[in-house]
């Protein structure tokens, strides 16, 4: 079934954005799909794992409220088309696989731009399992976001969340330091 999104909350969300692409339509629809399948826009602990970085992920920030900020959008850079959500309060959830194959298909007597545009209208016309594998977990994606320490680096003296400290030789170093001083990095 075609996205059921109003029209004028899909043009918040390339403003929000700044274009239009394929990418932030992909984006759209998984956060329609996490909003559907979780109300996750109005869960009060939604959680997000986005497997990429791309433009999609501007669309499921918007759309559902998560956010890095808030540490309930997490990033894990292994380049997939995958979206993990969860809805604390039911303690439900759900990962979503994009068919990178869908849409596709290429017109060589398009230009480049009115081929982005069909694929746009493809995605937004498409039923969400064709879209998507969908696959659900039982469990959290990730603990809660928590408020840690902050400690000073012995070399730049900037402040550091304890969890990003690294030792070397007896003092504290933020990463950027550490990767000075450690041959390996």
């Amino acid at each position: 079934m075609a996205c059921k999104l109003e029209d004028q909350l899909i043009k918040d969300t390339i403003a929000f954005h700044g274009h239009n692409c394929p990418g932030l339509t992909i984006g759209i629809r998984a956060a329609e799909l996490a909003r559907e399948k979780l109300d996750i826009h109005n869960a009060s602990t939604p959680v997000c794992v986005t497997e990429t970085d791309m433009c999609g992920v501007d669309a499921i920030q918007f759309l559902t409220g998560c956010s890095f900020g808030k540490g309930n959008l997490i990033h894990k850079d292994f380049g997939k088309s995958a979206f993990t959500f969860y809805n604390r309060d039911t303690q439900k959830g759900f990962r979503a696989v994009f068919n990178n194959d869908f849409g596709r298909d290429e017109d060589e007597t398009l230009s480049l731009d009115d081929q982005r545009q069909l694929r746009i209208k493809r995605l937004l016309a498409a039923d969400l399992t064709d879209l998507f594998s969908i696959q659900p977990i039982d469990t959290p994606p990730v603990r809660p976001a928590r408020i840690m320490k902050s400690l000073a680096c012995s070399n730049c003296g900037e402040k550091t969340m304890e969890s990003r400290i690294r030792l070397f030789d007896g003092k504290t170093l933020c990463m950027p330091c550490f990767g000075k001083v450690e041959q390996k990095i």
